[in-house]
């Protein structure tokens, strides 16, 4: 099972952060995921002023060329308003320059800014993110592409920059929209499903659908992988993790800071969803690695990624979470699988 943390990059500047700070932050993060021990590396990509990053190719080649090991996924990639072209190339690039690291999570978007930024009707977000994705995927796998859509010029006869590998992984990044996981299992890609509520439950019944999707089409179990996010901290103790999580979690989600898209969280809340078959993933070590080995138990997990600096969270404290988890939680899980 791989183990990792990603960033979606929220700038909070109240609390001293700005978009060259964050940058900083998410460099020494990816750096300091591969040296306690990591397996992936994953950053968000967001097209307005409260975020730091909208290329995340390029802040990860940076780290790219920092580190020697860890994989580097987008997480995700605003597929339904890009062009696959320019997509592939860019991971392409990142590909070579990690020498074979680079993935993508291609995803719909869950913000309307990229739609108006780049001239597309957010009414047509289903088709343009299934034509685009048969595009990314058609890049990928065929030397020679001829392809016509309704959202794009068409393609005739065109080669694009190879990256390192062939079989550069795409997953599909799905929000908890059945259609969406359903999609994903037919076209026999790995599911990346974003874990924010509810309890196994909620998310055992998505993966069930994406599986049966996934046979009925024809592919094999090996091809149908599950990644599960979720919002992450590792603390000494679940008490203590939870105290020191909630007021960048009450804040992340806010209303307030989100031009009225979030939901108000209080305390009490917050540790009822932090308990063991709840989606957040904050507590001690010993807590957290029980909740990841139900995670491969009862969904049959093969990745977990946690969302590791939320909410104006202090490098401190993010870089701590980073540590336990790299250096007492990962072992703890792997010793238990490997036997």
């Amino acid at each position: 099972m791989e183990l990792g943390v990603f960033s979606l990059s929220d700038i909070y500047p109240g609390a001293g952060d700005t978009a060259a700070s964050r940058t900083d932050d998410i460099t020494a993060y990816g750096i300091a995921a591969e040296r306690a021990g990591l397996d992936v590396f994953g950053l968000g990509e967001h097209h307005s002023r409260h975020f730091a990053v909208s290329s995340p190719a390029v802040n990860m080649a940076a780290i790219a060329a920092r580190t020697s090991r860890i994989r580097l996924t987008s997480a995700a990639t605003v597929l339904s308003t890009l062009d696959p072209v320019r997509v592939y190339q860019d991971f392409a690039s990142l590909d070579l320059i990690s020498q074979g690291r680079a993935e993508i999570y291609a995803g719909r978007s869950a913000f309307v800014e990229p739609f108006a930024l780049f001239g597309h009707d957010l009414h047509d977000l289903d088709s343009l993110f299934r034509e685009k994705l048969d595009l990314l995927l058609r890049l990928r796998d065929e030397d020679i592409v001829t392809w016509e859509g309704a959202h794009r010029p068409p393609l005739r006869a065109v080669a694009v920059n190879p990256p390192m590998r062939r079989d550069l992984p795409i997953w599909a990044a799905v929000g908890g929209t059945p259609a969406s996981a359903q999609r994903a299992g037919e076209l026999g890609l790995p599911m990346a499903l974003g874990f924010i509520g509810g309890t196994l439950d909620h998310a055992k019944r998505l993966i069930s659908l994406y599986r049966a999707a996934g046979r009925a089409a024809g592919h094999t179990e090996d091809q149908l992988r599950v990644g599960i996010t979720s919002h992450f901290y590792v603390g000494e103790s679940q008490d203590a993790a939870v105290e020191e999580f909630f007021p960048y979690y009450q804040r992340y989600l806010s209303p307030d800071t989100n031009d009225g898209r979030g939901w108000h969280v209080d305390l009490a809340g917050t540790r009822a969803l932090a308990e063991r078959r709840g989606a957040l993933m904050v507590g001690g070590p010993r807590e957290i690695a029980t909740k990841i080995l139900d995670l491969k138990a009862e969904l049959g997990a093969d990745r977990f990624l946690g969302q590791v600096d939320l909410g104006g969270l202090p490098r401190a404290m993010v870089t701590d979470s980073i540590r336990r988890f790299g250096e007492i939680v990962a072992p703890a899980v792997r010793k238990v699988l490997d036997s």
